[in-house]
């Protein structure tokens, strides 16, 4: 009768164990992991490729040395914020890192805009195939931001909801992760100039 007893709860404790989420939850934690890991691979790809886009730049625009010099500054800050799995537990750090890559985007903007008044810089195959190169480079990091907010919105509802959240609770004690969130004035429309 005792070992009928041993047997029941085993088997009612096990049945808990099957289905209190920690291995999805883990599951999904390594997904964001993932998801983080293409994030800073399209970043990676765009600090490389900057370097020489500004090179084949100064050789045509010499006096736009502020355009490119705000270009490589900014590539620096970027560059010296280290991108590590713990960023994404550190809504802080996460917040300097997604403001350092907004100044990198706005400088590359107004480089596009001093390229717009060089035509031989636009004919220079050079230059093109590194725009092209940048612009894909940029879509990429767009699709890999769009990713990893899925595997955090994932992960996050996953230790939040029953009953995961239990054995969050208890075991693993998971943090929700911070999604990417758009630049303060995203939202306003750009302004065209054509003086």
């Amino acid at each position: 009768m005792k070992n009928f007893f041993k047997a029941i709860i085993a088997l009612i404790a096990g049945l808990m164990l099957s289905s209190c989420g920690y291995n999805t939850m883990q599951a999904n934690e390594e997904e964001v992991f993932a998801a983080w890991g293409d994030v800073e691979a399209a970043y990676q790809r765009r600090l490389d490729l900057i370097p020489n886009l500004v090179e084949v730049v100064k050789g045509y625009a010499k006096h736009e040395k502020d355009t490119l010099t705000a270009v490589t500054e900014a590539r620096a800050k970027v560059g010296s914020i280290q991108m590590t799995k713990d960023l994404v537990n550190d809504p802080q750090a996460f917040q300097k890192f997604q403001a350092a890559q907004g100044e990198l985007t706005s400088s590359i903007a107004r480089l596009m805009v001093v390229v717009e008044r060089y035509p031989d810089l636009k004919a220079n195959q050079n230059f093109t195939d590194l725009q092209h190169q940048l612009e894909g480079t940029e879509n990429r990091i767009n699709v890999a931001r769009v990713r990893y907010n899925q595997a955090v919105q994932k992960f996050n509802t996953s230790i939040r909801t029953f009953p995961n959240s239990l054995t969050n609770r208890l075991l693993l004690h998971l943090d929700r992760k911070e999604p990417f969130k758009a630049q303060e004035g995203a939202s306003n429309a750009p302004k065209v100039n054509f003086q």
